[in-house]
């Protein structure tokens, strides 16, 4: 399970979230063991709450892997995150 913020340091990342999120959720979502996946705004325009939940440590290693190969991934590299992972319950 993942916990955390990404954390956009201006405008310009917010701009890269916003056009490349609602793909990426998509993505995720159809994943093989993807029970949870949620990226949503905080009280701060900059920050955005994600929550995951695989069904085992593979099925989160395989998103892991698609996303670093990914157009979100590449388009988000370079903003922040702030994630705690722990095994699933």
């Amino acid at each position: 399970m993942l916990s955390g913020r990404l954390i956009c340091a201006d405008d310009e990342q917010l701009a890269v979230v916003e056009t490349h999120l609602a793909r990426h959720i998509e993505l995720t979502r159809a994943e093989p063991g993807c029970l949870e996946f949620s990226v949503v705004p905080t009280d701060d325009p900059l920050v955005w709450r994600v929550d995951e939940r695989f069904v085992d440590p593979r099925a989160f290693d395989a998103h892991q892997r698609r996303v670093e190969e990914s157009e979100w991934g590449r388009a988000t590299a370079a903003i922040e995150r702030d994630y705690t992972i722990r095994p699933a319950d």
